[in-house]
C-alpha cells in the first residue's frame, strides 16, 4: 500500500460503520470516536430496531439498514466493515468502487482468494486499506518485538503456540453460531482466534514462506473444523508450530519463542505477564491493554493517513495472513 496519500491528509475524516455486532460495542467504535480528527457519522445494521438503539447509545447521528446508503454517502469519507467475514468481500468491493478508504475486521475474508480480490481492488485504485489485526499496535506486543529486535534472546530458532479450550455452552447446545459455520468461517474458532496470533507472529518474526497442517472436526458439534495443527517456516529459517483445539478440558493460551540465548513467553489473548529468560535472569512485565483495545490501531490509521508513519496492519499483511491460514487448513 502507498505510504502517504495526499487526498486523505485533511481532517476530520468521517467514518461510516457497516455492522454493529459485539466487536463494535467496546473494542472498536469507541476507539474511532475518541481519536481526534475522526468522526463516526453513520452506522448500518440490517435490523432497524437494533441499529437505531446502537446509534442512540453511542451518540452516532445517522443510522440505516442499507449498506449502500453508508458507502455512497457523500458525507462519509471512510468505511469500517465489521460484519461476519463471508460478507467482507461483498462490501469491500463496493467501498473500493466508491473510492473510499477502508478498514476491515479480521480475518480479511474466509479465504485467500476472496482476500486477494479485496486487496487488488484497493491496490488498483491506490486506496488505503487496513485490517483490524490490532495486536500489531498494542504496547504489550511491541515490547516483545523490542526484545527480539534488541537480540535479547539471540538468534530466533523456533516459535510454538498452544491454544485450546473446552466447547462453549452454545457449541454444546447446537444453536447456530456463525463463527462455527463452515460457509462463513471454514476453520471455526481457528479463523476467529488463530488469525490474530499468526498475523502477530509474522509481525514479530517476518513473513512465512511455507505452511501446512491438519484440520478436522473431532466433536461433530458444528460444521467447521474444531481441531487444527500447523507447521510453518518464516523467512530466515525460523520454524514454527501451533496446536488449536476447541474441545479440550483445559483452556491454554501459551506462546514460546526460543532463541539461541533465551526464551520469550506470552499469551495472545490472556493478559498474563510477558516473560523474558536469558543469561541475565528471568523478567516479567505486566502491560495492560487500553480500555478500548483498538485504540492504538485506530490512532495509527490516522497517523498513516497524515503521512506520519506507516500502519503496521495494511492490506498486504492481512492478505499474507489469509494465505497462511489457507495453507494450514489445506484449502489453498
Amino acid at each position: 500500500m502507498t505510504e502517504s496519500l495526499t487526498s486523505f491528509k485533511k481532517l476530520p475524516i468521517r467514518w461510516g460503520v457497516i455492522g454493529c455486532g459485539n466487536v463494535t460495542e467496546k473494542k472498536s467504535v469507541p476507539a474511532y470516536q475518541m481519536t481526534e480528527g475522526f468522526l463516526v457519522n453513520m452506522v448500518m445494521r440490517r435490523d432497524a430496531e437494533k441499529v437505531e438503539d446502537y446509534a442512540r447509545r453511542h451518540g452516532v447521528p445517522n443510522w440505516t439498514t442499507n449498506a449502500k446508503e453508508v458507502i455512497e454517502n457523500p458525507n462519509i469519507d471512510a468505511i469500517y466493515i465489521a460484519t461476519p467475514p463471508d460478507t467482507h468481500r461483498f462490501y469491500a468491493l463496493q467501498v473500493a468502487a466508491a473510492g473510499k478508504l477502508c478498514c476491515i475486521e479480521k480475518p480479511m475474508a474466509p479465504n485467500y482468494q476472496q482476500s486477494l480480490a479485496i486487496y487488488e481492488a484497493f491496490r488498483i485504485k491506490n486506496l488505503p486499506l487496513f485490517i483490524s489485526y490490532y495486536r500489531r499496535s498494542l504496547p504489550r506486543f511491541n515490547k516483545i518485538k523490542e526484545w527480539i529486535d534488541q537480540n535479547l534472546i539471540g538468534e530466533i530458532r523456533h516459535i510454538h503456540w498452544q491454544k485450546t479450550k473446552p466447547p462453549s455452552d452454545i457449541d454444546l447446545s447446537g444453536k447456530y453460531n456463525w463463527r462455527t459455520d463452515k460457509n462463513i468461517a471454514p476453520g471455526g474458532y481457528f479463523d476467529d482466534l488463530a488469525s490474530h496470533g499468526l498475523d502477530l507472529f509474522t509481525y514479530l518474526l517476518g513473513d512465512i514462506e511455507e505452511a501446512n497442517g491438519i484440520a478436522l472436526n473431532q466433536q461433530g458439534l458444528y460444521t467447521a473444523f474444531d481441531a487444527v495443527t500447523g507447521a510453518w517456516l518464516h523467512d530466515g529459517g525460523i520454524t514454527g508450530e501451533g496446536n488449536w483445539n476447541f474441545g479440550t478440558y483445559h483452556r491454554i493460551d501459551k506462546v514460546q519463542i526460543f532463541g539461541s540465548q533465551g526464551k520469550i513467553s506470552f499469551s495472545v489473548f490472556d493478559e498474563s505477564p510477558i516473560e523474558l529468560e536469558n543469561a541475565l535472569g528471568h523478567q516479567e512485565m505486566n502491560i495492560p491493554h487500553p480500555e478500548h483495545i483498538q485504540q492504538f490501531h485506530v490512532e495509527n490509521i490516522k497517523d498513516h493517513l497524515l503521512g506520519k508513519a506507516v500502519h503496521p496492519s495494511l492490506g498486504n499483511a492481512g492478505l499474507h495472513t489469509s494465505w497462511i491460514m489457507d495453507k494450514i487448513l489445506g484449502t489453498h
